[in-house]
């Protein structure tokens, strides 16, 4: 299992994309540290990946959710949904606005 994290790691460290955004405006944009996160999960740092992007569990909670939808039958789906999804968005806002502070 160390060995697949690793060679996952190993090939996304070499191709990360930088961000569009801040190179043409120079400014952070919302998902901004979201690969490094996901660089930081698959090596098993999970402080440093929240460190870099709080938003990152709400959001892979979100596609747990979604995921296991789609395979069982959820009741209360469409709800469960909406608030995962405004925590989400309120996790990546409040990121956001904190590091302008």
């Amino acid at each position: 299992m160390r060995l697949r994290a690793l060679f996952i790691y190993l090939g996304l460290d070499n191709f990360m994309l930088p961000c569009f955004i801040k190179k043409l405006i120079g400014i952070d944009c919302p998902g901004c540290g979201m690969q490094r996160a996901i660089l930081f999960l698959t090596k098993g740092e999970f402080i440093e990946a929240f460190k870099m992007y709080p938003a990152i569990y709400p959001m892979l909670l979100l596609l747990a959710f979604l995921g296991a939808n789609k395979l069982y039958t959820i009741k209360y789906a469409n709800t469960i949904t909406i608030i995962l999804m405004i925590s989400t968005v309120g996790f990546i806002l409040t990121n956001y606005i904190l590091k302008f502070i």
